[in-house]
């Protein structure tokens, strides 16, 4: 059947300004780094965006190696395009990022070489059939090229009409910084910042939230539910469907689930309900309590699970006696698993 867009779809997402930018994101934006490769159905995958973009959520996220395997989402998701956002190609922001290893031999192991960036971004554009993507990454900070190499391989992009913007992800504050003034000096602001955040790892409160609003980024969290660990999902064990459980699930570590943890996540859930919330609407609000955070990207395995999640923006707001309990348990989880290049460190 073909497609035709909810009449409905700005009524209600709001969409806030990104950094010192013109740019506004939705609040909630849709990720594909699961559930888009070759081992989710295609008209599971046509739901989800459907529904998302139904509800507002004009921002999708990709990457050169999201599927499973390497490219897939990519493909997939150009199909997706083709059949049924064409129409619609200007109402959306889509992105996509080049970091991480991709095809065989020294050059397509990922990193932040000019070679590396600039043809992945190439592969990119012909697995979606676009011509330029509104935002492109550098997907994790490699300290073995110089930044200077790596920002003029971002700037370069944004020259050739490749990318709208450019941003980052996983970059210490003070690299984030040094970013910022390089690609600033080649005529090309840094828009966006995308780091891991959640309320079981708070790492860019240290330094990197400080430093986007100095440098006038925006900052979209990825991994705001942390894999499914802050929903209902594992509080009674480990279903059968779980990221765990499927392929390309390897990223949820066994010992994510550690007692310390499951009794945070029970304590948090508790919380929610106090709320009228469910945790994963919870875990989605507390990303989005602080103004310098412009979007949370969610990832989903159904179109249900989207529209719980955009529900959660009907009750955005915390009083301060919420937010003292949730800090109770709000505390590092050990599931950082970006940590490495987000402090400097190679891989």
């Amino acid at each position: 059947m073909s497609y035709t867009a909810a009449a409905t779809r700005y009524a209600a997402m709001p969409y806030r300004r990104c950094g010192h930018s013109g740019l506004k994101l939705p609040a909630i934006s849709l990720g594909l780094w699961h559930n888009f490769g070759d081992a989710t159905a295609f008209d599971t995958q046509r739901e989800m965006l459907r529904t998302a973009f139904d509800a507002g959520i004009t921002h999708f996220d990709l990457a050169n190696n999201y599927g499973p395997p390497y490219g897939s989402a990519e493909t997939h998701f150009g199909e997706h395009l083709r059949r049924d956002f064409k129409p619609y190609r200007d109402e959306l922001i889509i992105s996509t990022k080049a970091g991480y290893d991709m095809w065989p031999g020294p050059y397509g192991q990922g990193g932040g070489s000019r070679k590396y960036v600039l043809a992945s971004l190439d592969q990119s554009l012909q697995r979606m059939g676009l011509d330029y993507v509104d935002i492109f990454y550098s997907h994790r900070f490699d300290p073995d090229t110089p930044l200077e190499e790596t920002c003029g391989a971002l700037a370069s992009a944004v020259q050739q009409g490749k990318a709208l913007y450019v941003g980052l992800s996983s970059y210490s504050a003070g690299k984030t910084r040094e970013v910022a003034a390089l690609l600033q000096g080649m005529g090309v602001r840094a828009l966006i910042h995308q780091p891991s955040y959640s309320l079981l790892n708070r790492w860019v409160e240290g330094g990197l939230l400080d430093a986007l609003q100095d440098t006038g980024m925006g900052c979209i969290a990825f991994s705001a539910l942390a894999q499914g660990l802050l929903t209902d999902k594992y509080l009674s064990g480990v279903p059968t469907d779980a990221r765990i459980n499927r392929p390309g699930g390897g990223s949820f570590k066994p010992e994510f689930l550690s007692p310390q943890n499951l009794a945070h996540v029970r304590a948090l859930n508790e919380l929610a309900q106090a709320r009228g919330q469910s945790l994963a609407q919870m875990a989605m609000a507390w990303v989005l309590r602080d103004a310098r955070v412009t979007s949370a990207l969610i990832g989903a395995s159904s179109a249900a699970q989207i529209t719980e999640l955009v529900a959660a923006l009907t009750q955005p707001s915390f009083s301060p006696e919420e937010l003292a309990l949730i800090d109770q348990h709000a505390v590092e989880g050990g599931i950082n698993l970006w940590q490495r290049p987000s402090t400097d460190q190679r891989l």
